[in-house]
C-alpha cells in the first residue's frame, strides 16, 4: 500500500527552489555589483593617475618657465652690464682715437726720417758692393794661402812622422841586441850615466865605459846612417852635463872635456862598423856640446838628483827641424793675416777702424 504524500512536502520543495533562485539572483547581483564597483575604482584610479601626471607635467612646466625666467633676468643683468662696458669702451675708442691721432703725426715725423735713412742705407750698399769686391780678392788670396800652408803642413807631418820613425827604429835594436839604454820615446835621446863613464871629477873613460861605449854608440850611429834616414839627419850631437856642485866654469869645462872623450872614442872605433861613405857621412854630421851644471835631473820631490846629473846624452836633429819651426812662424804670421781680412774686420771698416788697426796706430 501506498502512503499519501503530505500537502507540507510539496511546500516545502517550492519555497526551496524560490530561495536557491533568489540565492541565485543576489549573487548575480553580487558579482555586477563587484564588476560596477571595479570598474569604477579603475576609472577612479586612472582618473587620479591623469591628475598626478598633469599636476607633474603642471610643475615641469612651472620649473622650465622659472629657469628659463631667470635665464632671462640674468641675460637682463649681462646685457645692463655689456651697456657698461660698451658705454667704458665708447670712451676708451675716443682716447684710442686721440693717441691715433698723435701717432699719426709721430709716423709722418718718422716717415720722413726713414727717408733720409733710406738714402744713407743706399750709399752704405754702395760702399758694401766695393767692400765685398775686396772680400773676393781677399778670398781669393786667402785659398793660395791656404793651399801653400796644406803643402807646408804635409812636409811637417812627413817630418815628423820620420823623427818617430827613427826613435822607433833606434829602439827596436836595442831590443834586439838585448840592450838596456835609457832612449827618449819622443825625442831618440840616449842618456849615459857618467858615473859608469867616468870617475869622479874625471874626462878619462873607464873600462866599463868603453865597454858600454862599443856596445851602445855602433848601434845608435847605424840606425842614424842608414840609407832610409841619413839624408834626413843634420847632426849628431854629444853633450856633457855635470851636477850643481862647483864652479860653473869648472864644470863646464869638465863636461866639454867628457863629451869630446865620447866623440873622440866613437872617431876611434868608427872604422869597425861603418863604411868609408859612412865614415865621412858621421864625422860631417857630429857635434860636442858641454852644458856645465845647466838642465839638472830632478828626483820625484823636485830635487837636484846629483848622480842622474852627471850624464852624457847622445841625440840627433833632423835636417829639416829648423825648416819645422819657420814653417810655424809663417803660418802663425798667415792665421794673423786671415784674422786681420776676415769679414768681421771688414765690417768694422764699415763703420770706422778694427781695434787692430788702433793697436798698429
Amino acid at each position: 500500500m501506498h502512503k499519501k504524500r503530505r500537502p507540507e512536502d510539496g511546500g516545502f520543495n517550492i519555497w526551496r527552489s524560490y530561495s536557491d533562485m533568489m540565492a541565485g539572483v543576489l549573487l548575480l547581483f553580487v558579482l555586477i555589483m563587484c564588476v560596477t564597483l571595479f570598474q569604477a575604482q579603475k576609472s577612479y584610479n586612472d582618473s587620479l593617475k591623469e591628475r598626478d601626471e598633469k599636476i607633474a607635467l603642471q610643475e615641469k612646466y612651472t620649473e622650465e618657465l622659472l629657469e628659463k625666467q631667470n635665464a632671462l633676468d640674468e641675460q637682463a643683468g649681462t646685457l645692463k652690464s655689456q651697456d657698461e662696458k660698451i658705454e667704458s669702451q665708447d670712451k676708451e675708442l675716443s682716447s684710442l682715437a686721440e693717441r691715433l691721432t698723435n701717432q699719426q703725426k709721430t709716423l709722418e715725423e718718422q716717415q720722413k726720417t726713414l727717408e733720409e735713412q733710406q738714402k744713407k742705407l743706399e750709399e752704405q750698399q754702395k760702399k758694401l758692393s766695393s767692400q765685398k769686391e775686396k772680400l773676393e780678392e781677399q778670398q781669393s788670396s786667402l785659398d793660395e794661402k791656404t793651399e801653400l800652408l796644406e803643402s807646408q803642413q804635409q812636409q811637417i807631418d812627413k817630418i815628423i812622422g820620420v823623427k818617430a820613425e827613427v826613435v822607433e827604429a833606434l829602439q827596436k835594436e836595442f831590443a834586439k841586441k838585448n840592450l838596456n839604454v835609457d832612449i827618449d820615446s819622443q825625442t831618440g835621446a840616449l842618456t849615459l850615466n857618467a858615473n859608469v863613464m867616468f870617475d869622479y871629477d874625471q874626462a878619462e873613460l873607464t873600462d866599463s865605459g868603453k865597454r858600454t861605449l862599443s856596445m851602445v854608440l855602433p848601434t845608435y850611429c847605424k840606425v842614424l846612417l842608414n840609407d832610409s834616414y841619413k839624408k834626413y839627419l843634420g847632426e849628431i850631437i854629444i853633450d856633457g852635463y855635470t851636477d850643481t856642485d862647483g864652479d860653473y866654469s869648472y864644470n863646464l869645462e869638465l863636461s866639454q872635456r867628457r863629451s869630446l872623450a865620447v866623440a873622440q872614442y866613437l872617431l876611434n872605433i868608427e872604422g869597425d862598423f861603418l863604411k868609408d861613405t859612412q865614415v865621412q857621412e858621421l864625422q860631417d854630421c857630429l857635434t860636442v856640446n858641454g852644458h856645465s851644471m845647466a838642465d839638472p835631473v830632478l828626483d820625484a820631490d823636485g830635487n837636484v838628483d846629483k848622480d842622474a846629473s852627471r850624464r852624457v846624452e847622445v841625440k840627433f836633429r833632423l835636417k829639416d827641424e829648423e825648416m819645422i819651426q819657420e814653417l810655424n812662424k809663417i803660418m802663425q804670421g798667415d792665421q794673423k793675416t786671415e784674422s786681420a781680412d776676415s769679414p768681421d774686420s771688414a765690417d768694422s771698416e764699415s763703420t770706422g777702424k778694427s781695434s787692430a788697426d788702433k793697436k798698429k796706430e
